[in-house]
């Protein structure tokens, strides 16, 4: 589906780097938005009623680098131990904006509104009770609805005015109202008109210090939510209000960070966003550095090479839909994207070398394991190989090599893009064609249409290389071409987390809008094969283009939270990582719990002291279960659905 830019302009431009300018709004002495840098900000995940540790915990963030800081206050007693908070830090020499985190409890908000400098509501419950019903409106009986919210809301907004206190209306995915699913479904539009209908009742009230965000687990959604929101804040003239980014229940270790970047990244690439937050299920002073990397590349970002701007992009930004390219022996067409490793910089490729890309060769059985993680094509160069290959694997050439190399089963050549105007036809199944957009002529395009056998592997050495590997994408879109693109990237000098971060963005961000039938990442400061590997599948896994192990959705934790998370999260994973495609959410309350689980296949959530609640889908299974036994219970309930896997012996291929 075709947009044109004209009438969907989410961004100031497709093409070049310019930040949304927004309007100012002052939290504390640390204003967002505007001019001021992209602000970092985290949450504390200790009981709102511990003072001292609540205060310990606040600095440790500090000393991170987080500019705002946020507490839970489910209750009364909660907001009010929000003063002795404030006056601990200010003791210590703390100035750090607080924000009060409220859900459910308009009289915790309207005292929390008195004390610190920011409350945080979220619309789907901050008036409304989530009962999963499908509720039949009349346009009256809705308004009817919208002047009961107007009056619950109204006080607050009217104490956030008279103290000056900045307010985040926050829509997430996972606690849309049954009111607001009845009429717009599970949807972009319906998280974008949830805080809509809340803003409306702000302005009218002439109260604008507002941030506005749209959190889901999925980052496809939550990046869809956001272009919306900027562009109905465009159509129905609100002011600009600026964005707080991030990806909520995102998960731990390098998926965690991963599925942010993706998310995250991706609107950053595009301008969007006045402060981030990575929701990690780790401590928060662990997500900071985190949300650092992905702000600090924007400080200094400029194209190196200007880029012909898009005026109709044949994209429909709010939608997924994957671009149509005609199917070369195993990619593209409907084939899940696939993933190309590099080792053409070895001195010598053995069997050995293929264990990091996920290939186990046993010499006495004289068989290969193969990994669910395991690279789909190598690179290998000039080098040659004296051994078999794995029947899944294929290797590219160079062009010159390839010609020489005696048996070519599954082997490809790899063409520079002058060098394959010039080359004749082959037998290969498949020709490998590099190509940057500087170099995407009129005939390379011709060319490529022709080739029932191409694929395109495009790359970029420009510093906003998204936005010039998309105007490839466009200009083989504008010519009808149909040849497969596996999206290339080559990073020097980055540490591990950076690399999947960057990465991440610069390739999820693409993926996410249907774009790419394949990755190929290379790093040249030493980054290991597998870090590589690993992250290309898990750049898949992320934009859910490519399942290749278990996905768990897991809450960082908060003050709400009623178990240990991360060592919870550890526990499940360690049980459940071989089930391969199975959704699982971990959610350390009820707040966003429930609303979460129609994004997962199984939920586990806290409802009480000690207690569990186990969800299918968005169904209650079994309530009230021991802490001790909820494991285990959650492993009967998969294999009562009979989606269990005993972890047995590998499965092995003869060579």
């Amino acid at each position: 589906m075709g947009s044109d830019q004209t009438k969907f302009q989410y961004c100031n431009s497709l093409t070049a780097y310019s930040r949304r300018k927004t309007r100012v709004v002052n939290i504390g002495d640390v204003p967002m938005g505007g001019d001021n840098p992209i602000r970092i900000q985290s949450m504390t995940t200790i009981d709102t009623m511990d003072t001292i540790g609540s205060v310990e915990q606040t600095i440790r963030m500090v000393e991170a680098g987080c500019e705002y800081v946020r507490m839970t206050a489910p209750s009364i007693k909660e907001a009010q131990n929000l003063q002795e908070i404030k006056n601990e830090l200010r003791k210590r020499g703390y100035s750090v904006p607080l924000i009060a985190d409220i859900h459910f409890t308009p009289n915790a908000a309207e005292l929390a509104a008195r004390i610190v400098e920011k409350v945080r509501v979220n619309p789907g419950n901050y008036a409304d009770k989530k009962r999963f019903e499908e509720i039949e409106y009349t346009d009256a009986s809705y308004d009817d609805e919208l002047e009961r919210i107007r009056k619950k809301f109204t006080p607050l907004v009217k104490i956030c005015k008279e103290y000056g206190t900045a307010m985040r209306i926050g829509t997430n995915h996972g606690s849309l109202s049954d009111r607001i699913m009845s009429r717009y479904g599970d949807t972009p539009l319906g998280m974008v008109e949830s805080a809509l209908e809340f803003l409306r009742i702000c302005e009218d009230l002439n109260y604008y210090n507002i941030v506005l965000s749209m959190k889901a687990s999925n980052p496809q959604v939550m990046i869809q939510a956001y272009r919306l929101l900027v562009q109905k804040l465009d159509e129905e003239k609100f002011q600009p209000y600026p964005l707080h980014l991030g990806v909520t229940e995102a998960g731990d270790g390098e998926d965690g960070r991963i599925k942010s970047s993706v998310g995250i990244g991706t609107l950053l690439e595009d301008g969007l966003g006045d402060t981030i937050r990575v929701s990690l299920t780790e401590e928060p002073e662990a997500e900071v550095p985190v949300a650092i990397h992905l702000a600090e590349r924007y400080t200094t970002r400029k194209s190196s090479q200007s880029i012909p701007e898009i005026y109709h992009y044949p994209i429909n930004p709010f939608g997924y839909s994957r671009r149509h390219t005609r199917e070369v022996v195993n990619i593209g067409g409907h084939q899940v994207p696939r993933v190309i490793a590099d080792l053409s910089n070895k001195d010598r490729i053995t069997p050995a070398s293929l264990f990091t890309l996920g290939y186990h060769y046993s010499v006495p059985l004289d068989k290969w394991n193969i990994a669910d993680m395991a690279c789909d094509y190598i690179f290998f160069g000039d080098q040659t190989i004296d051994f078999a290959i794995p029947g899944t694997l294929g290797i590219i050439y160079n062009y010159p090599t390839w010609l020489k190399v005696e048996n070519k089963n599954r082997a490809y050549p790899f063409f520079y893009a002058e060098e394959y105007l010039k080359a004749g036809s082959n037998s290969s199944p498949i020709n490998f064609v590099r190509a940057q957009l500087s170099e995407v002529s009129d005939a390379l395009i011709e060319k490529l249409k022709a080739d029932s056998k191409a694929v395109l592997i495009i790359t970029t050495m420009n510093g906003h290389g998204l936005a010039e590997q998309r105007r490839l994408f466009v200009e083989l879109m504008e010519h009808q071409c149909k040849t497969p693109v596996v999206i290339g990237r080559t990073y020097d000098d980055l540490s591990t987390e950076q690399f999947q971060l960057y990465s991440a963005t610069d390739v999820g961000g693409m993926l996410i809008d249907g774009l790419g039938d394949g990755i190929y990442l290379s790093a040249l400061n030493g980054l290991s094969d597998k870090i590589m590997n690993e992250t290309s599948f898990n750049i898949l896994q992320a934009t859910r283009t490519r399942i290749s192990k278990t996905e768990y959705i897991s809450c960082p934790s908060c003050g709400r939270t009623l178990f240990d998370l991360q060592e919870t999260t550890a526990k499940i994973r360690l049980r459940t990582s071989h089930l391969k495609g199975i959704k699982i959410g971990i959610m350390g309350c009820i707040v966003n719990g429930p609303g979460e689980m129609a994004d997962a296949d199984y939920g586990y959530v806290g409802s009480g002291p000690g207690r569990i609640t186990l969800y299918r889908g968005k169904e209650v299974v079994k309530r009230n279960v021991p802490t001790a036994n909820a494991v285990d219970q959650l492993i009967d309930l998969i294999k009562e659905d009979k989606n269990w896997i005993e972890i047995g012996r590998p499965v092995f291929e003869i060579s």
